[in-house]
């Protein structure tokens, strides 16, 4: 995608959703870091509906620590692989009480020292808490990069450094919401919505999805 295309991608993108914001429910920092690991291989839908009761009582690396992984496996048992996220994120509170006074750290090379947080968590969390213009790449990003043209790669860490260089400078705090939500809403895996995609005609795929028949259009091709 040209360079004069992607300024537009992403105006279109902003035009309907100024203020994108994460899905995922937290209450600070701590709370954003364990909800984004709980989301590895689950829903956003799922992790809120366990964690809601969870950050009513524990806010904190030290509030999770006086939970202890049995407690904390009773409120995400609903979410996929439990057992071994609670122990990461048990595991990652004793590191952030015994080496970061209980403080979330604000370099993407001090998070991926926790258990459980890789690039991707970290990159959430220094967007989302901090305002960094980082970009996590999950399936749907990668998805929407590959299939527009927006920033074509092999491997999420490629297209992240692309979508690093290439987005514009007014767009790059919210681009990595804007790029979630058009593939979790519009640009869906299997069939994308491309009827209704307010940046069909800057993208590269071809084969358009026209929009479903309805019972009056199906009526009206019938005569």
């Amino acid at each position: 995608m040209k360079k004069p295309d992607i300024f537009e991608f992403y105006r279109r993108l902003a035009e309907s959703n100024p203020a994108p914001e994460t899905e995922l429910e937290f209450v600070n920092p701590y709370t954003l870091l364990v909800a984004v690991a709980l989301s590895a291989q689950a829903t956003d839908v799922g992790v809120n509906k366990a964690t809601r009761a969870l950050f009513a009582k524990v806010t904190t690396p030290r509030q999770m620590l006086d939970l202890g992984e049995e407690g904390l496996k009773q409120h995400i048992k609903t979410i996929g692989l439990f057992n071994t996220k609670a122990k990461n994120v048990i595991a990652a509170a004793r590191i952030l009480v015994d080496e970061f006074g209980g403080e979330i750290p604000h370099e993407r090379e001090k998070l991926e020292t926790l258990p459980g947080v890789g690039r991707k968590t970290a990159n959430v969390v220094l967007n989302v808490a901090f305002g960094e213009p980082t970009i996590a790449v999950d399936t749907h990003i990668f998805r929407v990069s590959n299939r527009t043209g927006l920033a074509p790669g092999k491997n999420p860490l490629e297209v992240e450094l692309k979508l690093e260089k290439s987005t514009p400078e007014p767009f790059v705090t919210h681009a990595h919401h804007w790029l979630i939500l058009h593939g979790r809403y519009i640009c869906k895996a299997r069939t994308p919505e491309c009827w209704h995609c307010p940046v069909a005609d800057l993208c590269a795929y071809k084969p358009k999805t026209p929009a479903p028949k309805t019972k009056s259009n199906a009526a009206a091709a019938a005569h």
